[in-house]
């Protein structure tokens, strides 16, 4: 299970990395670069703390069964969550995540405050950009403690599982930060709705397999069963999202056919 714990860490955490970097872009462009590195250094430091006193607490006080229990359920409702908009995006009844709309939105919106770049630290800069990546982190801790934690085994203390997701999480992070200083602009050819929709997926996945093993539950075929469970959920998310398209089809055909002077009455 360690290579679940570090792709999944991988792929969630890039996610929300992305979303991140493109607010601490904008702290850079609009204030200044010392401002956004130091707020973002600081949330880093806050979250590994985090990692690092809840998530060895976690694997040494709760039993392991009831603590892939625990996971299992959280990390199906997380999947859920993520499955939900991709759905509701990739069926056209959301608006697709933008980053460089979301860059815009929120650069028009520190210029509106008056701000300007300047050589000094920031109090306003540095807090935005520590928030941004302090709350889009602590969902990257959630999922390497609970990556991580699911992955003990014989072999794999417990200690090495948080940090085998840790080093997936921190890899994401430094792709995206060496690419978004390459291209320093929001990381739009990054594929973060389909990146979401695999992630959801993943979660789910796992979510269910640890939850059943919490139960006592045997799977059949072992740990291969998860292929059968993401295949499963797979078709299910695109059946949802081929449904919701036809039916979003029919009631704008409807609606179309509607005569004028009947739609005043």
């Amino acid at each position: 299970m360690q290579w679940a714990a570090i792709s999944g860490a991988f792929l969630a955490s890039a996610v929300e990395f992305v979303e991140a970097f493109t607010i601490v872009l904008v702290v850079g462009v609009t204030i200044n670069w010392r401002s956004s590195l130091l707020g973002a250094l600081a949330a880093a430091a806050t979250l590994a703390l985090i990692i690092a006193t809840f998530g060895v607490a976690l694997v040494q006080f709760v039993p392991l069964a009831i603590l892939r229990l625990v996971i299992g359920v959280l990390l199906v409702l997380f999947g859920l969550k993520w499955l939900k908009k991709a759905i509701l995006r990739y069926s056209g009844l959301k608006a697709l995540h933008d980053e460089e709309a979301i860059f815009e939105e929120t650069m028009a919106e520190v210029r509106a405050r008056g701000e300007t770049v300047s050589p000094r630290v920031h109090p306003f800069g540095l807090a935005l950009s520590y928030k941004a990546v302090l709350l889009e982190g602590l969902e990257v801790a959630f999922i390497v403690i609970t990556f991580g934690s699911s992955a003990i085994t014989p072999t794999c203390s417990q200690s090495c599982g948080i940090s085998m997701a840790a080093v997936g999480a921190a890899v994401a992070g430094m792709l995206v930060i060496l690419l978004g200083a390459l291209v320093r602009a929001p990381l739009t050819r990054i594929p973060e709705n389909t990146l979401k929709f695999v992630v959801g997926i993943m979660l789910t996945t796992f979510g269910t397999f640890w939850t059943g093993e919490g139960l006592g539950v045997e799977w059949l075929f072992s740990d291969a069963f998860l292929i059968i469970l993401a295949a499963l959920y797979l078709l299910t998310t695109l059946g949802l999202i081929a449904w919701l398209k036809q039916t979003k089809q029919q009631r704008s055909t409807s609606a179309a056919m509607v005569p004028p002077a009947l739609e005043h009455k």
